[in-house]
């Protein structure tokens, strides 16, 4: 089931390329205006947080099934994305963050985000994706109902938050 995706083909309306070692001032300045998030789901991002998710791989997986990705409008960084292919099972993709620049939240992007890239990965012989958001945020709980995520009734605890695992059917 992995294959190489097409990380140009994830949006028609954005540009998105896999993120690197250079783009980690971008990220911090995005991810830093983002205080809700980090209140529910702390410690606060750091140039170091970002290298350790950028590398972040999950039990079983590899590079080749990681995109860390960012979507840009012109030359602004407007939305990070980490998903891992086939994880935890073949027909299943997994977003492990997703994150959009405060000014552009609010008026349907990120909705639009993860609609072409649901798409995408139907077309690509996924089934469904899945993510966890922290339990009591209601802005990531909101915001993932809105795009058709679910809770699947698993609940992983952390030492500082619990993550409420949710998927969509694709």
């Amino acid at each position: 089931m992995v294959c190489m995706m097409d990380i140009t083909l994830f949006s028609r309306v954005y540009s998105v390329r896999r993120l690197s070692e250079t783009d980690v001032p971008d990220i911090l300045a995005l991810c830093g205006k983002n205080r809700m998030y980090y209140r529910y789901c702390p410690p606060f991002v750091s140039e170091q947080s970002i290298r350790d998710d950028m590398n972040a791989l999950p039990t079983g997986k590899e590079v080749a099934d990681k995109y860390y990705v960012g979507y840009y409008d012109g030359g602004k960084l407007i939305a990070v994305l980490d998903l891992i292919l086939a994880y935890p099972d073949k027909e299943t993709a997994f977003i492990g963050f997703f994150m959009m620049d405060v000014s552009v939240q609010g008026k349907g992007i990120g909705s639009g985000i993860i609609g072409e890239l649901c798409a995408y990965l139907a077309g690509n012989g996924f089934a469904r994706v899945r993510l966890g958001w922290v339990r009591g945020n209601p802005q990531a709980e909101h915001f993932w109902h809105k795009n058709g995520f679910a809770e699947t009734g698993a609940v992983y605890k952390t030492e500082r938050y619990a993550v409420i695992a949710a998927q969509r059917e694709l």
